[in-house]
């Protein structure tokens, strides 16, 4: 059986890496006016942020029209079996409930949406490891299997450098998004039950990264061989330099640098810097 394997472009994996695996992408779009633009597509992380504050406004971000999802699905049934398609925690987009009913309107194609109850390169990683199974000629319930065991430890924390844009994508309250600005709060916020939560609540931006090491290393310490990724709106610079202190501090972990694109990077703003991590 072929099984292709299937992301969105929030799990903003590099092209030629996608193309190596074989790994296929729907992508997502963001909005400047009357100007739609599909991220990883047609327009780049750097080129969304000069973009933002050229306009000095907020873009509105959408998910792929179902009807993408069905001939995206019809062209891959010409060459696969199935699909396992992967997507953005459904907690924050309708993507994979699209990718649900889509698969639901193809005959004769098995499709199985996948949530991977995160974004980023956290639910990349999802797609880079379902992609060597089929590679390797696993079976979708095999890739499955796999999937749903990584979930068990896989883990995601992120601080924004501002509250606002989470808030007026709806994303977080505007109790809390009030709260945090008036006390100058950098809070850690992390995925629970499919949407963005605060885990804890610092005072300054230094505080909160190191907090996220301490998280980090809490599972580190185990010496069990691990991958992690550093995630960065707009900041290569701060992000290349805390993944050379990682890599110093715990050989056993091997540690990618990726970031937040246009769609995610809408509601986290500039500035904001990820960590992810889960055990191979």
């Amino acid at each position: 059986m072929r099984t292709a394997i299937l992301t969105d472009s929030t799990a903003y994996i590099p092209k030629e890496m996608r193309e190596k695996l074989n790994i296929h992408m729907i992508p997502l779009s963001v909005i400047f006016g009357t100007d739609t633009y599909q991220e990883e597509v047609e327009i780049t992380a750097e080129e969304f942020f000069a973009k933002v504050k050229e306009m000095q406004t907020l873009p509105t971000t959408s998910q792929p029209p179902v009807g993408e999802f069905v001939a995206l699905f019809e062209r891959l049934a010409k060459e696969y079996d199935a699909v396992i398609s992967i997507h953005l925690s459904s907690g924050i987009s309708g993507t994979f409930n699209g990718a649900v009913t889509a698969g639901e309107m193809v005959e004769d194609f098995n499709v199985y949406p996948f949530d991977s109850e995160v974004s980023c390169m956290v639910q990349g990683f999802y797609a880079l490891e379902a992609a060597n199974m089929a590679e390797a000629g696993k079976t979708p319930d095999d890739i499955l299997a796999r999937l749903e065991e990584m979930k068990q430890s896989m883990r995601a924390y992120f601080m924004v450098d501002d509250l606002t844009n989470l808030q007026r994508g709806g994303r977080l309250s505007s109790a809390q998004a009030l709260i945090g600005s008036l006390l100058q709060v950098k809070p850690i916020l992390h995925f629970e039950n499919k949407v963005i939560v605060p885990y804890e609540k610092i005072r300054t931006r230094k505080k909160a990264l190191n907090r996220v090491f301490e998280l980090f290393h809490e599972d580190a310490k185990q010496e069990v061989p691990m991958r992690a990724v550093l995630i960065h709106g707009n900041r290569p610079e701060e992000a290349e330099k805390m993944k050379q202190e990682l890599e110093g501090k715990y050989p056993h972990v091997e540690c990618l640098i990726s970031y937040f694109g246009p769609v995610i990077g809408t509601h986290l703003g500039e500035g904001a810097i990820g960590l992810g991590w889960y055990r191979k």
